[in-house]
């Protein structure tokens, strides 16, 4: 058997079965180490530094050229911003606040040096907006460009977890879906368009704005189950579904989409809603009267979108205004599933 074969989160779930189960012991750390709260298969990993109420939080993420980005969409500011931003993001859906990071860079000898000042510049552009700073890392010879974040975090109370949603809990969004995607779509058609529609969604694609904000009210709320959508809603609500034990509907009329992305992709805005991937608003889920008092003080397409129910669990079902099923698409992000053009 291969990889392909398991498919991305098959791997992660083999992968994490092991390094739970093989270790020595939950923490397997020295004495003063410590203590876990969150273990592996979450947004992040979170301790407890004491017997207090904050949990420090750890995330890591990988931005490879040809597979997460091409030169020719992204610009090196951009990928400097946006390699940095992912692993805010991971930080925002555990309703955290982010505080350092290290960051290892492969790189082509014959990489220009103004290219790197240009990533660098990106990366402490969100850096300092978001309160994080970039404290040391490494640099490696490579084919191709990769940038390696690793991030940590703090959390004041108990996480967010993607273990914690039940059968009758709604599902919501924090934001927009499917500008992302729409702004990728534009750029691979090869055509420089002006306009505010385009603007928006090229800017979409490449400098996210992680939902910190919207995961501390999510904290505050009382809001326990959340994940941010990096590799799409269809494919991300299926992860938090599986971890919960539970199955899930999306309402296809219910998804926001932004009127940029409508307008310019009027036929294609629901599918990149489901499964465009990278648009790191959050996804939430709780009791209908909780979720709904907090979709009413959230703000930029904050909506609820479906619903959780007893059934197999990580199964999403997608069903149109008439609740007549849709038919499943390419909806999702898998780095070792079948290619995807």
């Amino acid at each position: 058997m291969q990889i392909k074969d398991l498919g991305e989160f098959g791997v992660i779930d083999l992968l994490t079965r092991m390094v739970i189960d093989q270790r020595a012991g939950p923490g397997n750390g020295q004495s003063f180490s410590f203590n876990i709260t969150v273990d592996n298969g979450d947004d992040t990993a979170a301790w407890s530094p004491g017997p207090n109420t904050i949990n420090e939080l750890f995330t890591t993420d990988t931005m490879v050229e040809g597979v997460h980005f091409t030169r020719e969409t992204t610009p090196w500011q951009d990928l400097g911003w946006k390699s940095v931003a992912s692993n805010i993001s991971d930080v925002a859906a555990m309703g955290g606040l982010p505080n350092y990071a290290l960051v290892t860079l492969g790189l082509p000898p014959e990489t220009e040096v103004s290219d790197l000042e240009s990533l660098y510049e990106g990366m402490l552009q969100v850096s300092n907006e978001y309160g994080l700073a970039i404290v040391g890392g490494d640099i490696v010879r490579s084919p191709v460009v990769f940038i390696t974040v690793a991030l940590t975090g703090v959390m004041q109370g108990q996480p967010l977890l993607r273990t914690g949603a039940r059968p009758g809990d709604l599902v919501a969004v924090t934001g927009y879906l499917g500008s992302s995607g729409g702004g990728l779509k534009l750029m691979l058609a090869g055509r420089s368009e002006d306009g505010e529609a385009a603007d928006y969604l090229r800017e979409s694609h490449r400098r996210p704005r992680p939902a910190i904000a919207a995961g501390q009210s999510l904290a505050e709320a009382g809001i326990t189950t959340a994940m941010d959508v990096s590799d799409g809603m269809v494919g991300d609500l299926s992860k938090l579904c599986w971890a919960s034990g539970v199955s899930g509907k999306i309402f296809a009329d219910r998804l926001p989409v932004h009127p940029f992305l409508s307008s310019r992709f009027p036929e294609d805005c629901v599918e990149l809603a489901l499964g465009g991937g990278e648009d790191y608003v959050l996804l939430f889920t709780g009791r209908p009267a909780k979720v709904n008092h907090v979709v009413s003080g959230l703000s930029g397409g904050a909506a609820v979108i479906g619903e959780l129910s007893e059934g197999e669990p990580g199964k999403i079902k997608v069903v149109d205004s008439q609740g007549k099923e849709i038919p499943a698409g390419k909806w999702g992000w898998d780095h070792f599933g079948p290619a995807q053009n």
